[in-house]
């Protein structure tokens, strides 16, 4: 099996995840719940795994980081939060883009549809990629926030975060971020850049499990918990506490989980997301110099070093759908298709009834692997 659907889950882990599951499911309790030995252990976990995500976004205080099950509870808690952050009265404008996944956009359309804000789009340019030189013209005076992807899903396309979040700050707007795609290979400096959230997800680039994610909210901002409930502190009180991070972590943590996403950030800081995205885009490269006289291939938004690990295609005018089942038929190659959880993406490329096929290279692949998905997807092109 090749597998190269890494912008869905990275399947491959390091060893030391794994080692850092089982060991939270042998020795951890409950985290904040007890003073013995096993409880205590589980807290040291959580704050560890803090310390290690504060360090790869450029964050100068772990308290200011919670733990999700994913980056999609990271994203809703946010948006559904903004009402209250921003400084204007309903319905108020959020610039977004076209490249977003439902993560984004469906928590943004419930706000529009109850009628508490309302969305402007930052169109991509025909390649895919987001411009910053057009924002100034998506800015009225009832904009008071951005909620934009880091990079696309679809395309691999990294956006300018720099220079969003320096116009964001010009322009009073708070910044939402979707790093899903880019953490774990595109550096990020939230401290620097001025991010006012930065939510995260622990299952792709940072090579942690599934069930893990995050969200980084800068010093002075607070946002209204999504879920309320147990939090081991305060529990007479009958609102949850507000401190960071246990205004946003009610319930209990999965504590294996993020016991593993800690091993998982602590590889990539070590290897380096410089070093893994510069063999994401070698790799993606190599495979795209191979398939380029395929006839009538169509890629989408790819430009050579320039996005993450991935390439999205189709052949002619084929359906994605059966290109992958032959990919994973014919060669045992594991690849996504579809829509991607991005529809105004497909909408853009026109391929909202076709699909596109999308191949998403990680740090544990290889070039062989590359080389055979190629060849792979020459053959299958042969045949129609």
């Amino acid at each position: 099996m090749i597998y190269l659907d890494n912008a869905a889950t990275t399947l491959r882990k390091p060893d030391a995840v794994k080692q850092a599951v089982i060991r939270a499911l042998e020795e951890a309790g409950n985290p904040g719940r007890g003073a013995y030995a096993a409880s205590l252990n589980a807290s040291r976990i959580l704050f560890r795994a803090s310390e290690a995500a504060a360090e790869i976004l450029g964050a100068e205080d772990p308290e200011r980081i919670a733990f999700t099950q994913n980056v999609t509870e990271s994203l809703n808690a946010a948006v559904n939060a903004l009402p209250e952050m921003v400084h204007k009265r309903a319905p108020f404008r959020i610039i977004t883009t076209r490249t977003e996944h439902n993560s984004v956009l469906r928590p943004l359309y419930r706000l529009e549809k109850e009628g508490k804000a309302s969305l402007t789009f930052w169109e991509p340019e025909e390649d895919g990629r987001l411009d910053p030189s057009r924002l100034p013209d998506l800015l009225t005076r009832d904009t008071a926030a951005m909620v934009i992807t880091h990079a696309s899903n679809v395309t691999g396309r990294i956006t300018d975060l720099s220079a969003a979040a320096a116009f964001a700050r010009k322009s009073g707007l708070l910044l939402i971020v979707d790093g899903a795609q880019a953490l774990g290979a595109v550096p990020v400096n939230v401290t620097r850049d001025g991010i006012d959230i930065y939510c995260f997800t622990g299952h792709k680039g940072l090579c942690g499990p599934q069930g893990t994610g995050g969200i980084y909210v800068r010093n002075g901002l607070s946002v209204r918990p999504l879920l309320v409930g147990g939090s081991g502190i305060h529990s007479f009180d009958r609102d949850m506490p507000e401190e960071m991070p246990t205004a946003l972590e009610a319930g209990t943590r999965n504590t294996p989980g993020i016991a593993g996403l800690e091993a998982g950030i602590r590889f990539v800081l070590k290897t380096g997301p410089e070093k893994i995205l510069q063999h994401e885009r070698t790799l993606a490269g190599s495979f795209v110099r191979r398939i380029r006289e395929i006839p009538d291939l169509k890629l989408y938004g790819y430009r050579d070093m320039e996005g993450t690990g991935i390439v999205s295609l189709n052949l002619g005018e084929e359906d994605a759908a059966v290109v992958a089942d032959r990919l994973w038929d014919e060669a045992g190659i594991c690849v996504r298709a579809g829509a991607h959880c991005a529809p105004l993406m497909h909408e853009f490329f026109k391929t909202k009834e076709q699909g596109i096929v999308r191949f998403s290279f990680s740090a544990f692949n290889t070039e062989e692997e590359a080389e055979r998905a190629a060849d792979a997807l020459i053959n299958i092109a042969k045949t129609l």
